[in-house]
């Protein structure tokens, strides 16, 4: 290796280039480093200076990776040229590979820095000697036999002949060839068949494809094949250049050809592949429950395996489950292992792999009976966020290779980071969810004060955020200190509807009194004898929690949520289920004000109406020969108004300024209210400021005010000749001209100390006559109608 090492870097970021550099230096690799940014600095650095090394970031503002590596290719082919990048994804890589990269290096795994430097490097000497070896073995072959014996590739020379042209005969197989799979050159030699006899079957026929158009065209070209290991029986992968050699007259006469074992580049190509379609695969998976199948499929069909299993870890518990298994071990899908006894639980707490060649020994197996043919396993941890989320394991027949090792943790790494951000977008998604639940409670106490409602839409949005079966509210009766059924969800019969537990009775009535959660998880488990078995009992239910529903400090009820199946919450569900209760206990105690307040407004009007009533009857007692009067008119004008469409609003008013018709009259005197014989004129006129008075006495008001039309305008008539303001025709306010018609007539048909009541018919003629002067004729003729 030179030193200093002269290396080109491509590197828009100052930063990022010294930090490559401080890695070299300290792995003690002495370099001088060129940084340039641009297209114009490359090409003019390539040519104009000589390195020994280029490292090139992928991605720059204006120029990319590959554009930089077809310039050096093309100027530069000598130097070794390596990726340095943060964003070079699995398909780019390979392709990078095929284009003439030497490696590819993660930013953000440095460490790997200084033995890709020194694996090209290594590989770049190699293919210089190689270089010369070939022109000094077209030159002399005897002369550079040292330099051919002492590289990594298998340097060779076959005589061909007319009559066996894919036999040959070879003339020269350097010592390398025992190395690489375990054959002696004079094998070669030999036996001219001995070379084609090690190529795998499979790659024959290409094989001899690319020797007839080596021979057709007379150019150099490549062979890719496997040829097994005469001595372990494994096969390797070759890559041989083989270039025709011709006699004077042009006729081909031999070959001379180099070959280089490729297997590790193939395993890591192979590899790169795999995690390619890996990721392909999980693209296509939006959620969780999608990505776990796409995985392990993935797994069982590029690594052969006869069994493939998660194991999650459950951060609550502790205890291994397994989550989703494939082949082998499907039937153990959905068990829990306690941490302690799992062989997934040492991977996890400590991040390391597994490898197991013969497991049939292993006390630690925890379904001995599935493995079947399975002799090996293996397990890599699920790391994802420097946090370990569980573990990938397969098993198969044969052994697991080094190689395949590192495919299952490259996979175990794309599996994580996917789970853990499906993970997460399932997490928001689930908290926009509850989010939106918690708005919906919200609006249905804002626009119901009907409690039945709200509770109905909280019971839904419960059953349904929380994955619980069954839900149900109970109220606390504060008279008779129990909680009854007020509502539910979930329940495959009505028993829970008879619900009836006193404060420190049963798990319910224990959340009550000592105003904390009750968490039950297994209400079959010995003493657990709720006060509701047996409203319970054909439910099935296993777990159950009870929150305390506390408004304002005071206990409103208790919010109770059933399981049928064993359920382990953690703290982010919990914590909903304390925010949903809170909600209930807000509705209700809104709705318990609501009722309070509208009992109070109704034992205020119903306060208010007698006390008018109170007022009515004292002035049917002051003046006698009204009594019973009031009440009279009153339910008439209550008949006729309804008659004539008045809406109920309005009726109460009518109501109530009919019983005060004429509360006026407490400011007359008794000498004139009661006065036995004929008013004077002078009387008339105070008389007469009953109504004005009724006005004074009753504007202050506010309640009464809306009554003031029947008092205030009873004695106004159509004409206008009325009192106490001469209103004529619609001037006249409705209820006035109702209360009007209805006085009269009352008055008519009612006996009077001066006077019998009048004939009903003489009463209607009269009232006939009086319409469009006294009054509305419009009223009259539904009164009228009314009487028909």
């Amino acid at each position: 290796m030179p030193s200093p090492l002269r290396i080109l870097h491509l590197e828009d970021n100052p930063h990022d280039a010294e930090l490559a550099q401080t890695v070299l230096q300290a792995d003690a690799i002495e370099c001088e480093v060129t940084r340039v940014e641009t297209r114009a600095d490359f090409l003019a650095a390539v040519e104009q200076g000589a390195f020994d090394l280029i490292l090139a970031d992928y991605s720059l503002p204006a120029f990319d990776g590959l554009a930089a590596l077809d310039i050096a290719r093309e100027k530069r082919p000598e130097a070794p040229f390596i990726f340095l990048s943060g964003t070079l994804g699995e398909e780019v890589a390979v392709e990078s590979l095929k284009n003439g990269a030497r490696d590819y290096v993660l930013k953000n795994r440095l460490e790997r820095l200084a033995l890709s430097v020194r694996r090209a490097l290594r590989e770049s000497e190699e293919r210089t000697a190689r270089q010369q070896a070939e022109q000094a073995l077209r030159q002399s072959e005897e002369k550079h036999r040292s330099v051919l014996e002492n590289i990594d590739e298998i340097v060779y020379f076959v005589e061909i002949t007319v009559d066996s042209p894919f036999r040959g005969n070879a003339q020269f197989v350097s010592n390398r060839v025992e190395k690489i799979i375990g054959c002696k050159p004079s094998d070669f030699i030999s036996d001219p068949d001995r070379w084609s006899s090690l190529i795998h079957p499979d790659d024959v026929p290409a094989v001899e494809a690319q020797t007839r158009t080596i021979y057709a065209t007379g150019q150099a070209g490549t062979r890719e094949y496997r040829m097994r290991d005469s001595k372990t029986g494994e096969y390797h992968w070759m890559e041989d250049r083989v270039s025709p050699r011709l006699d004077e007259a042009g006729r081909l006469v031999g070959i001379f050809g180099v070959a280089r074992d490729i297997t590790e580049r193939k395993q890591r190509e192979r590899e790169l592949e795999a995690i390619a379609t890996v990721s392909r695969a999980l693209r296509t998976a939006q959620t969780r429950a999608e990505m776990l199948p796409v995985i392990l499929d993935q797994l069982v069909t590029l690594l052969h395996a006869e069994g493939a299993s998660l194991d999650m870890l459950d951060p609550i518990s502790g205890d291994i489950v397994i989550e989703l298994a494939h082949g082998a071990w499907a039937p153990v899908i959905g068990y829990r292992i306690p941490g302690g006894q799992a062989l997934s639980a040492p991977v996890i707490a400590t991040g390391q792999p597994y490898l197991n060649q013969d497991v049939r020994h292993e006390p630690r197996l925890a379904w001995p009976d599935l493995l079947g043919n399975i002799r090996a396993m293996a397990a890599v941890p699920l790391i994802a966020h420097d946090k370990t989320i569980g573990a990938l394991w397969i098993g198969r027949a044969g052994e697991i290779a080094d190689g395949e090792m590192r495919l299952l943790t490259a996979i175990a790494d794309i599996a994580a980071n996917a789970i853990y951000r499906a993970a997460l977008h399932e997490q928001t998604e689930q908290r926009l969810e509850r989010i939106a639940a918690l708005h919906a409670i919200d609006s249905a106490i804002s626009a119901s004060l009907d409690l039945r409602v709200t509770l109905d839409v909280l019971l839904g949005q419960v059953t349904a955020q929380l994955r619980v079966d069954a839900a149900d509210v109970l109220l606390l009766s504060p008279h008779t200190q129990t909680l009854e059924y007020a509502a539910g969800r979930g329940f495959r019969g009505n028993a829970i509807t008879r619900s009836r537990v006193r404060l420190g009775e049963g798990h319910a009535g224990r959340a009550a009194l000592e105003r904390r959660i009750i968490h039950v998880p297994d209400r079959s488990a010995p003493g657990h004898a709720p006060a509701r078995a047996s409203l319970l009992a054909d439910e099935g239910f296993i777990v159950y929690f009870g929150v305390p529903l506390i408004a304002k400090g005071r206990v409103k009820g208790v919010l109770g949520v059933f399981h049928r199946t064993p359920f382990t919450p953690d703290p982010e569900w919990l914590d909903f289920l304390e925010t949903l209760a809170g909600q209930a206990a807000i509705a209700i105690d809104n709705a318990e004000l609501f009722d309070c307040l509208q009992r109070s407004n109704v034992e205020l009007a119903l306060a208010y109406d007698a006390t008018i009533e109170g007022w009515s009857r004292a002035l049917d007692l002051r003046d006698r020969e009204t009594e019973g009067h009031t009440q009279r008119v009153t339910e008439i004008a209550e008949r006729l108004a309804r008659a004539m469409s008045i809406g109920e609003a309005d009726l109460v008013h009518i109501r109530r300024g009919a019983l005060l018709h004429d509360i006026g009259k407490m400011g007359v005197p008794d000498s004139i209210l009661l006065k036995p014989g004929s008013l004077t004129d002078d009387e008339w006129q105070v008389m007469r400021l009953h109504p004005a008075l009724a006005y004074q006495m009753l504007s202050p008001i506010a309640y009464l005010r809306p009554a003031l039309d029947i008092p205030f305008c009873h004695h106004e008539k159509w004409d206008g000749t009325g009192y106490p303001r001469g209103l004529q025709g619609e001037q006249i306010p409705l209820a006035a001209r109702i209360f009007a018609v209805v006085d009269v007539w009352d008055a008519l048909r009612s006996d009077r100390p001066y006077r019998k009541a009048w004939p009903e018919e003489k009463a209607r003629e009269y009232i006939r006559e009086q319409a469009g002067t006294h009054f509305d004729p419009k009223v009259v003729e539904v009164l009228l109608g009314m009487n028909d």
